[in-house]
């Protein structure tokens, strides 16, 4: 006589715990984030890690669901779907952020700074925390500063050393007019294009070269069709988690802070991971093939950018650019 109501309340358990895991299932919102670069790189790295803070903050009602490689598009393209809020978080560089926020093209500036200590301490601070809040206004949450690098130049043809050995060097871009412009005072030939069409341009021959920080060229895999390295430093390249409005405006203020700690965190793993790949992947680029020119004459590319550092000032101002340089 006992046989039947344990069955049945064994039944009746079983059936409270599916239903509950229904319920636990259905308020848990997957996230869709983007990114141009495998998952094992720095956007990678940085995005698992504010992905599973966001998941553990918010006891699981909120995970991530990677999309690496541009599989959701070009940087432009996915920027353009967090506005449309199609997309939810993305890892971007900043190249193609100045066509939807104006004020961030001053970041993009060749030989604006130093070394990373130097442009981390802006970022951080008043300048680059006061950069974040232009977002909203054009439909997009910058939640964090994120990292990319210094951008170096390869190439197929020569070294590079001075300005005059870059010329005439067709030179992928990104669309970023900022960087076209200081670029042409080298004698390079920038060439626009999208990431993702950049490696096979780079195989055919559509371009001569291309720059990025180190930590791109490595996962990119460019050593493979580029044969020259120079460690030119031309350029910082900041980087940053975005989150569409869509999905910030439902947030909880609990869940907002959640979400902007998480990036803090998610910023400093990828910062670590570009100091990581700097520190090794010389060595790895030199053994799969690469020249890799260590020494460029930095004062002769100072001084051939000065042209555009003339228009530079008119666009910006000479003061907000100081401003930038003078952090200590």
């Amino acid at each position: 006589m006992t046989r039947l109501p344990r069955a049945a309340l064994a039944a009746a358990i079983a059936l409270a715990m599916g239903s509950a895991a229904g319920v636990a299932q259905a308020q848990t919102t997957t996230l869709k984030i983007g990114y141009a670069t495998s998952k094992e790189s720095h956007y990678g790295v940085g995005s698992t890690v504010f992905c599973d803070e966001v998941e553990k903050g918010t006891q699981g009602r909120y995970k991530c669901q990677h999309f690496p490689n541009s599989a959701l598009g070009g940087e432009r393209e996915q920027i353009e779907a967090i506005q449309f809020g199609t997309q939810d978080l993305l890892n971007t560089s900043t190249g193609p952020v100045g066509n939807f926020v104006p004020e961030m093209k001053i970041v993009d500036l060749p030989f604006l700074f130093r070394d990373y200590d130097h442009a981390r301490k802006v970022m951080d601070g008043p300048i680059g925390q006061d950069l974040l809040t232009k977002f909203p206004a054009k439909g997009i949450i910058a939640l964090a500063w994120t990292e990319n690098g210094f951008r170096q130049m390869t190439n197929s043809k020569r070294d590079i050393v001075k300005p005059d050995d870059a010329k005439g060097l067709k030179m992928r871009t990104m669309e970023n007019k900022v960087h076209m412009d200081g670029y042409r005072t080298f004698g390079i030939l920038p060439t626009p294009m999208a990431f993702p069409e950049l490696f096979g341009a780079l195989q055919q021959g559509t371009v001569d070269g291309q720059e990025n920080p180190i930590p791109v060229i490595l996962s990119a895999k460019f050593s493979q069709v580029q044969k020259h390295l120079s460690l030119t430093n031309h350029v910082y390249s900041p980087a940053l988690l975005l989150l569409s409005p869509k999905v910030w405006n439902k947030l909880s203020d609990a869940d907002k802070k959640v979400f902007v700690e998480a990036a803090k965190k998610g910023a400093a793993a990828q910062r670590k991971k570009v100091n990581d790949d700097e520190a090794n992947g010389l060595a790895q680029l030199e053994k799969e093939g690469v020249k890799v020119t260590r020494t460029v004459d930095g004062a002769a590319f100072r001084k051939a950018i000065e042209p555009a550092y003339v228009s530079y000032a008119k666009e910006f101002g000479e003061a907000n650019i100081k401003k930038i340089q003078d952090v200590k």
